[in-house]
C-alpha cells in the first residue's frame, strides 16, 4: 500500500488515473508498492519475467539491448509520466524481457502488480490510450534507430546526436558510445576529429557544440 501523499503524486504525474472510480483507485493503492532505486541499478535484465508495472515519479532509466561481448545498443529512455513499452509488452504478452533496463538517475517509482496493470489496461480507456500512444512513439523512434544503424555511418550518427542535444552537453565519451552502440575509443576519436574541425569543444564530461550547422550537414550527407 502507498500513503496518501504518494497517491497524490501518482495522480499528478499520471493524471489519467484520476478517472478511476473510488473503489478501483482504493484497490490500486492497496496493491501498489513504493520504491526508490539508486543510479546504475539494473531494473530488469534479459530473460527475466516481468514482476510489475512501474509508474515513475522522479528520475530516469534507459533500456538497452546487450550483446554477448558486452556492447550495448541504446533503445530508449523512460522518464516520469511515461510508460515503458517493453514492460507493457511483457505484461500483456505474459513473456520475459528481451532487453535490459538500467537506472540513469535515481528513481522513485510506484509498482503495480501485473493483475492491476491488466485491469487498468482493459477497463480505463485513457490509461490504454496512454500505453498504446507510447507504443506508437517508441516504434517510430526504433524504426529511426534501425534506419540510422543500417544506413548511416557512425560519424553521421554521432553528429546527429550532438546536434540534437542542448549545448553544453554534460556526458562522457562512454555514455555516448553506449547510446550509439559503439566503443568508447571510436567515439573519442570521432569527437577529437570534430574538435579539430572546430565543430565542438571538448571538456571533462562536457561537450560544447560550436557549429551545429556543420554537424547537421554531416548527419544528412
Amino acid at each position: 500500500m502507498i500513503d496518501p501523499a504518494t497517491v497524490d503524486r501518482v495522480l499528478q504525474v499520471y493524471p489519467m488515473l484520476c478517472e478511476l472510480p473510488a473503489p478501483a483507485l482504493a484497490e490500486m493503492v492497496a496493491s501498489a508498492t513504493h520504491m526508490k532505486v539508486p543510479a546504475n541499478a539494473v531494473m530488469f535484465d534479459e530473460s527475466q519475467p516481468c514482476m510489475g508495472y512501474p509508474l515513475l515519479l522522479s528520475g530516469s532509466a534507459r533500456v538497452v539491448k546487450a550483446s554477448p561481448n558486452g556492447r550495448e545498443l541504446h533503445l530508449y529512455y523512460v522518464e516520469p509520466g511515461e510508460a515503458c513499452i517493453l514492460t507493457s509488452s511483457c505484461l500483456l504478452g505474459r513473456s520475459n524481457y528481451q532487453a535490459r533496463c538500467v537506472v540513469q538517475n535515481a528513481l522513485e517509482i510506484v509498482v503495480l502488480p501485473p493483475a492491476t496493470f491488466r485491469l487498468l489496461f482493459s477497463t480505463l480507456d485513457s490509461f490504454r490510450v496512454h500505453v498504446l500512444g507510447r507504443f506508437s512513439e517508441r516504434m517510430a523512434d526504433l524504426l529511426q534507430l534501425v534506419a540510422a544503424v543500417t544506413f548511416q555511418k557512425l560519424d553521421q550518427r554521432l553528429a546527429a546526436t550532438l546536434a540534437a542535444k542542448p549545448s553544453p552537453i554534460q556526458t562522457t565519451h562512454q555514455a555516448l558510445a553506449d547510446e550509439l552502440g559503439s566503443l568508447r575509443e571510436i567515439v573519442s576519436r570521432l569527437l577529437k576529429n570534430f574538435a579539430d574541425q572546430g565543430w565542438v569543444r571538448l571538456g571533462r564530461e562536457r561537450i560544447e557544440v560550436v557549429d551545429a550547422g556543420a554537424l547537421r550537414r554531416l548527419a544528412t550527407l
